[in-house]
């Protein structure tokens, strides 16, 4: 399994020239446009989820990544800093 693209295993996603979303099973967990992301697991903090966020990322060119410390998600944003994860977040794709 390639763990730089999303399979299809109840995930769907739509691209256009302006941005897109990603959706894992019932949830939006990465919505874009050209000038922020969305980030969102509804709860769900599985290592799925995790996976598939940086599968977005790196499928759609998106340039962050998601990582666990101590039981605790963190984002590295497209300008290098780190910032704890939380619902909902939005990030500048800067």
């Amino acid at each position: 399994m390639a763990y730089d693209k999303l399979s299809t295993y109840k995930t769907f996603w739509d691209e256009t020239d302006t941005g897109g979303s990603v959706m894992y099973q019932r949830t939006h967990i990465v919505t874009w446009t050209d000038k922020v992301i969305k980030l969102n697991s509804d709860g769900w903090e599985s290592v799925t989820t995790k996976r598939k966020m940086n599968q977005s990322s790196h499928q759609f060119n998106l340039n962050y990544s998601v990582f666990q410390k101590d039981f605790a998600w963190y984002v590295t944003q497209p300008n290098g800093e780190t910032v704890p994860y939380y619902d909902k977040m939005i990030i500048n794709r800067v």
